[in-house]
Parts: structure tokens; C-alpha cells; sequence
């Protein structure tokens, strides 16, 4: 859903662009007439990324994660402390219009962690060999 904003609705400058700049639309495109359609570029290519991202997650909520895995709880934090966490805190150092909604992607991705958490906790203590992947069959 990011991804496809980045793709199909982000305009090249948003509002706290132009504002935190200090500047009009006017003066960066007789500064920098192709501005715009590069930035447009890089965000067709963010998004990509993002989509790529997603699709990603999805199949490691759907393999690893599902099966209790250290390491994709790892990978989820990480990825997602360098991604929506990032996005969000800058978001907020900009003071940019859309902040609350970036922190709402935040609080969904961070209560999918804790909901690991808990989940692979109640896994190990009904099965103790669950928690020690070298014991699983």
C-alpha cells in the first residue's frame, strides 16, 4: 500500500517540502527546472523498493516467523527500526503533515513484534523443545 502511494499518488514536492525549504514551487523549478520529474523518478523507484519490501515481509510472516524464528523476529525489528521507525521519526523532526499516519504504520509493525513475542513465548512454555530450533522435527 506504501509502495503503490510512492507509485500512483506522492507528488515530486509536498507541502512541508516547500516549508521546510522556505521556498515556492516557482523558485526551485526556475532553479532547478527538471526537479521535479527526477524526483518523481526516485519515488517510482522507492516505491519498488517498498513493494519488494512488503512482498518480503509477507513470505516471512508466512514461513519463518510463523514457525517461531529467532532470526525473522530479528530480521522484522531491524527491517522495520530502519524502514517505517526511520521514516516515522524524520517524519516528526519535519514536523511533515502526514506524520500521524507513518506513526500509525510504526505502531501496527512494532505490535507485530510484540506480537511475536508473546506468541513464541506461550510456543515455548507448552512445548519446551519449540524454543530450540535444533530440537524441532
Amino acid at each position: 500500500m506504501v509502495g503503490a502511494y510512492f507509485w500512483f499518488i506522492r507528488p515530486p514536492l509536498l507541502p512541508e517540502d516547500l516549508r521546510y525549504l522556505a521556498t515556492s514551487p516557482a523558485t526551485i523549478d526556475a532553479a532547478v527546472p527538471n526537479l521535479e520529474t527526477w524526483l518523481g523518478y526516485v519515488f517510482h523507484v522507492l516505491g519498488g523498493y517498498i513493494v519488494a519490501s512488503g512482498i518480503l515481509t509477507i513470505a516471512l510472516a508466512g514461513t519463518s516467523y510463523r514457525e517461531h524464528r529467532a532470526s525473522a523476529a530479528v530480521a522484522a525489528a531491524v527491517a522495520g527500526a530502519a524502514s517505517i521507525g526511520l521514516m516515522s521519526a524524520v517524519n516528526f523532526s519535519i514536523q511533515s503533515d502526514f506524520r500521524w499516519a507513518l506513526l500509525a504504520m510504526a505502531a501496527l509493525w512494532a505490535s507485530s513484534i510484540l506480537m511475536y513475542a508473546i506468541e513464541a513465548f506461550r510456543a515455548s512454555r507448552a512445548d519446551p523443545a519449540a524454543a530450540i530450533p535444533s530440537l524441532r522435527g
